[in-house]
């Protein structure tokens, strides 16, 4: 088991409006039942966390209001998916969406995804989706980004070999950040034909409540994949 350490600087927000009594509730009684324990060690197959046969795992850093994780659940019967979001009225969002419809094919962690991901074992996911993150848009502000050298060589690790890192932002700066870095890596290979294909949703893609906002006020979506190279150090 890995020493337990404190969460990294984190700069985004945990707490927006004031929950509803409901919401509140929710938070109090499904969130333990679905939280990934830390404490203890995570066991050699992930796929062990889930109760049904699972063929892989996949994760989503960020998940905001849970629209594109809900949807990967329903177009993926056969998969596990860890959620990470530490702001308090997104996972209140989808603790209400499962309230309605249960999963057992899921499970969230509300608090810095760095610990969730040193956690893990090695080549233990089967993907990692990074959507729409924080793009601390003032060049001051960078070295918050989520992608970095540092957390690559973590998804580096978790993921096994073929699998995909996908990265989608409205801003450009930080998708020529996110190309920047990750082929300064090793063991990513974007898997884009041409600049053309980045402008292609990704398939089943639901669309989300903040890609909207931003194609109203004119920004372009770019949609990045880069799969995990099967010979690379991670």
């Amino acid at each position: 088991m890995r020493p337990a350490r404190l969460r990294e600087a984190f700069y985004g927000r945990l707490h927006g409006k004031t929950l509803r009594p409901g919401q509140a509730s929710t938070l109090r009684t499904l969130l333990p039942q679905l939280s990934l324990d830390l404490a203890q060690p995570a066991p050699a197959d992930i796929r062990q966390l889930f109760p049904g046969p699972i063929d892989a795992v996949r994760l989503e850093i960020g998940f905001g209001g849970g629209e594109h994780l809900l949807s990967m659940l329903g177009r993926h019967p056969r998969s596990g998916f860890l959620g990470a979001e530490p702001f308090v009225n997104g996972m209140a969002k989808m603790l209400a969406a499962l309230e309605a419809e249960p999963s057992d094919r899921i499970r969230l962690f509300s608090d810095d995804a760095t610990l969730l991901l040193d956690w893990l074992p090695d080549g233990s996911l089967g993907g990692i989706d990074l959507l729409y993150p924080d793009p601390w848009p003032k060049p001051r502000h960078w070295k918050r980004r989520f992608v970095s050298a540092a957390n690559l060589d973590r998804f580096a690790r978790v993921l096994a070999p073929g699998s995909l890192f996908r990265f989608a932002s409205d801003i450009d700066s930080y998708v020529a950040w996110t190309l920047k870095h990750c082929a300064a890596h090793a063991a990513f290979d974007e898997l884009a034909p041409s600049p053309a294909d980045r402008l292609i949703p990704y398939e089943g893609w639901p669309g989300t409540r903040y890609e909207a906002k931003a194609l109203r006020e004119g920004r372009q979506p770019r949609y990045l994949v880069f799969r995990r190279l099967p010979h690379a150090a991670g």
